[in-house]
């Protein structure tokens, strides 16, 4: 019950688009593989059934860490790159690949400390912690070859990708960011009444724990809560997959060792708000990058860090996808496609 209660604790945070139970969990790590029926090739068969290509590489960067990477190049256009949110991995991109790649260039990776990519220590402080992760992305730009991208991030990816555009802002054409979370400030008196008691009592009982660490104490359990718990994700890839190859590839995700997860722990306030909010820095971007969100249009994530932009750089592009949630790109994937396509579009349009 211990693990299943944490389990349903993260799965109203992610409904609701905040992130929360936030602490220590590194020591669970030493009996996991024991415990979690997971381990690195099960994650991979996962993968593999998600997307079936054999354009996959590690991309060796320092420390002795890589990137788990796949890449899709056709033409000589700007490429596109994907990073995905918090607890994800490049195979949620499944159902818009295709499409992207039609265009031109596109390249999907696991970010450090999540996936398939390597799961380092990170600095407890939050701004370094942020720095591992985009100069993770710096490098990984360098060894790809890469002069320059249009960079579209989700959730956690998102923000990260804002963060990489505050620093290499010769390096970015295009920032998309979609459902991006740590983008507002926690208010200073938070609405406490909008969570409910039972989240704010068991995420204090919860809190010597990361935020998944529900995955890893339900040990054998674990695939079948997720499976339960998050059946959603069965509906949102009933096109390409009508098994539970999905749900299987986000336990085997999060059920090793939590390396990303700790760092976004620590980059964390409760419920979910950022340390950092990049809301305060993101209006350094330069403006000749253009800028672009997009929300679901049944996500409680609040637009309104769009909008605040926008009121100082008007030429920010603001689209809510009808129909969608959080996962807006496997909730409408189809609509979601032709969305990117038409922002790159434009850009490249202007560039030429």
């Amino acid at each position: 019950m211990f693990g299943l209660y944490v389990i349903l604790v993260e799965a109203f945070l992610i409904n609701n688009g905040v992130k929360g139970l936030c602490a220590h969990s590194s020591w669970i790590s030493s009996w996991l593989p024991t415990w979690c029926p997971t381990s690195p090739a099960q994650l991979r068969n996962a993968e593999e059934k998600m997307l079936k290509s054999e354009l996959f590489k590690h991309v060796r960067i320092s420390n002795g860490n890589n990137l788990w990477t796949i890449a899709f190049s056709t033409h000589l256009l700007t490429p596109l790159v994907l990073l995905h949110g918090f607890g994800g991995g490049l195979a949620l991109w499944a159902q818009n690949l295709d499409a992207f790649s039609s265009r031109g260039p596109v390249y999907a990776l696991d970010l450090l400390g999540f996936g398939r990519s390597s799961r380092p220590q990170f600095s407890t402080d939050p701004g370094e912690a942020e720095e591992q992760f985009v100069t993770s992305l710096e490098e990984w730009r360098e060894k790809v070859g890469l002069e320059e991208m249009m960079l579209l991030g989700h959730n956690l990816g998102g923000y990260l990708a804002a963060a990489y555009t505050l620093k290499y802002p010769n390096r970015v054409k295009h920032l998309l960011l979609v459902e991006p979370w740590g983008f507002p400030a926690r208010p200073e008196n938070p609405n406490h009444y909008s969570i409910p008691v039972w989240i704010r009592a068991m995420g204090a009982i919860m809190s010597p724990f990361n935020p998944l660490a529900g995955l890893r104490l339900a040990g054998p359990l674990g695939p079948m809560l997720v499976q339960t718990i998050r059946s959603d994700f069965k509906q949102k890839y009933s096109s390409v997959l009508d098994d539970n190859t999905v749900s299987d590839y986000i336990y085997h995700l999060n059920a090793q060792t939590p390396s990303g997860e700790t760092a976004f722990r620590n980059m964390t306030i409760p419920y979910g708000w950022a340390k950092r909010p990049m809301l305060e820095r993101i209006h350094q971007v330069q403006a000749h990058i253009p800028i672009s969100f997009i929300y679901g249009s049944r996500s409680s994530i609040d637009s309104r860090s769009g909008c605040a932009l926008k009121e100082t750089r008007p030429e920010v592009g603001i689209t809510v996808g009808i129909g969608a949630g959080h996962y807006v790109f496997a909730d409408q994937p189809e609509d979601f496609n032709q969305t990117v396509l038409q922002m790159l579009a434009k850009t490249e349009e202007k560039r030429s």
